[in-house]
Parts: structure tokens; sequence; C-alpha cells
């Protein structure tokens, strides 16, 4: 893999709270219009390090980081514009978190914070974002109604589109359908196989299947140390470490 491919660098990355350690001398790197999916049990570190690639762990006053994180060879906690990093850098979390405002209001957000009034121009980014998050042939004719009218598989799909709407390039998620039905599940998934030609996606998943499903890679975290790192078809047909076996078929975790 060429230099130019890869999207996000990380070396030797260690993040502490308070003094607990949740990610320990980590270094991968993840490719662009790649679906990389992160597993792990509970307090394996995996949300630390998504928190740590558009800097929402600097929220928390008791966080400390050594290394590096580089997105397109840039260090992120180097001078970086933070508002610009979580504008480059989507996140749609496990929970789906509507504004209470329309369907249409809340994908139109971002852009009118970024200074677009023209309500043409709204029009066709909330198209665009609806049609590429799946959800566009669902709501097009209620547009103007409550977000939270929206079922829970919908709302999360709203929240993919609402981040599509100001064009970032990596959009990260954490367990995006662990509360949602299996159906709304293979929409989001189905989702996610489109979107990423035309952005870098890095999920983390409780769920193994679900990374089987859809991850180009797959990276195995426990206790905050990156176990096995390889192409998922690898990773849950012949795994290299005992410990990501006896993960992926349920003997711990």
């Amino acid at each position: 893999m060429v230099t130019s491919d890869i999207k996000f660098d990380i070396q030797s990355l260690n993040v502490r709270f308070a003094g607990v350690q949740a990610i320990k001398d980590l270094t991968l790197q993840v490719y662009a219009n790649e679906i990389f999916t992160i597993i792990g049990p509970a307090n394996s570190g995996k949300t630390s390090f998504l928190y740590s690639l558009n800097r929402l762990n600097d929220l928390n006053t008791t966080f400390r980081l050594t290394g590096t994180v580089r997105l397109d060879n840039m260090d992120i906690y180097l001078n970086y514009d933070v508002a610009l990093l979580r504008k480059r850098v989507g996140i749609v979390f496990a929970l789906p978190a509507p504004l209470p405002l329309s369907i249409f209001d809340n994908i139109a957000y971002g852009p009118r914070m970024h200074g677009l009034k023209n309500r043409g121009k709204l029009m066709e980014i909330v198209e665009k974002s609806l049609i590429e998050a799946y959800l566009w042939e669902e709501v097009k004719d209620r547009l103007n109604t409550p977000a939270f009218n929206l079922s829970g598989g919908q709302q999360q799909r709203l929240c993919i589109a609402r981040n599509l709407a100001v064009n970032p390039e990596v959009l990260l998620f954490d367990e995006p359908t662990s509360g949602l039905d299996p159906i709304s599940t293979a929409k989001v998934e189905d989702a996610l196989r489109l979107l990423k030609q035309k952005y870098t996606i890095i999920l983390v998943t409780n769920n193994v299947a679900q990374a089987a499903r859809v991850g180009d890679r797959t990276a195995f975290f426990l206790m905050g140390e990156l176990i096995e790192l390889d192409e998922t078809n690898k990773i849950f047909t012949k795994p290299g470490e005992k410990r990501t076996e006896d993960y992926i078929t349920g003997k711990f975790g």
C-alpha cells in the first residue's frame, strides 16, 4: 500500500485517563476507502481509540496522549484546527441523537452553520445525503416533519446523513447498530458498503458477525492492546492468534 493510500497513520499511541491506560503503544494504519472494523470485549480500548481520531477525548480533563495520530500525514494533535478536524472526521454514536428539528433541518444544520443559506442548494445537500444514507425513499414526502417521529433505525440513518451533509472524508461509527433490530441493522450495513466508495469508514462493533460481513480489514483489541490486524476474511477463517480465535468463537468476551 503506497503512502498516498494511507488515511490515518497511528504510531506508538498511548492513551490514559486519570492514570489508567486505555491504549497501549498502538501502531496501525487505516487506508482510504476501506471499512476498517475494530472488535474486542468491553474495556479493550476500542472507543478510546475511535475518539482519539477526532479528538473527542479532549473533552475529558484527565485525558493524556503520547505518540502520533496523522491524518493525511498531518499530526492532528500538533497545531491542528479541531473544528476543521471534526468536519473532516464525522462520528455516529451507538444511540441515535437527532436534533429536535424537522428531518430537513437536521440535515441542513451543518451546512447552515458553515454559512450556506440558499434553500435550493440546501435541498440538494439534504437529498444527496439522505440518498447516501439509504433513507431518502422513506422520508422524501415528509421532510418537514419532526425527526423524532422516525423509527430508531431511521433516526440512526438520519444521523449518518447529517454527517454526510458537511462533506467529511472519514466516518467513525461507535457500535451504530447495537440498539437496532436486524432489518434496521441490515440497512445501515448496506449504507456502509455504499459509503466506502467515497469515504473512509472506521467501525467499532461488538457484533463479530457484523465485522465479518462488512469489514475489509479487522483489528482485534484486548485490554488496550492490538492483538491482531489482518484482512477480515483471514481474521475470521484463519486467525494468527489464539486469543483472536477464542474471542470470535465466543470463548470469552
